[in-house]
């Protein structure tokens, strides 16, 4: 017996997160090295967070392609299957009036 394949959405929103940690760490160590201006007065977190977040986000794009088609096919199998089971569901009402 084969073990339960987890969730494709559950995988690429975990490899997403940790895409953002390492840039947010990354950016973090640049802001505090001088490497990157700091922000403005007590800005300064939320400049970090924001560059993580500008870091991450293409890097998530082109690293996370296979995980982000995964998702995608589970998920239109989910919902071909929520629609074969509302047509079965109607059918079986149009065939009790």
């Amino acid at each position: 017996m084969s073990a339960a394949k987890p969730s494709a959405m559950i995988r690429y929103t975990a490899l997403r997160l940790l895409i953002f940690v390492g840039c947010f760490f990354v950016a973090g160590v640049a802001v505090h090295f001088g490497l990157i201006p700091s922000g403005l007065g007590g800005s300064n977190m939320i400049w970090v967070i924001l560059l993580g977040l500008v870091l991450s986000a293409p890097l998530s794009y082109v690293l996370l392609r296979k995980q982000r088609d995964e998702m995608s096919q589970q998920i239109v199998a989910g919902v071909d299957r929520t629609k074969a089971r509302l047509d079965a569901n109607r059918t079986r009402e149009d065939a009790v009036q």
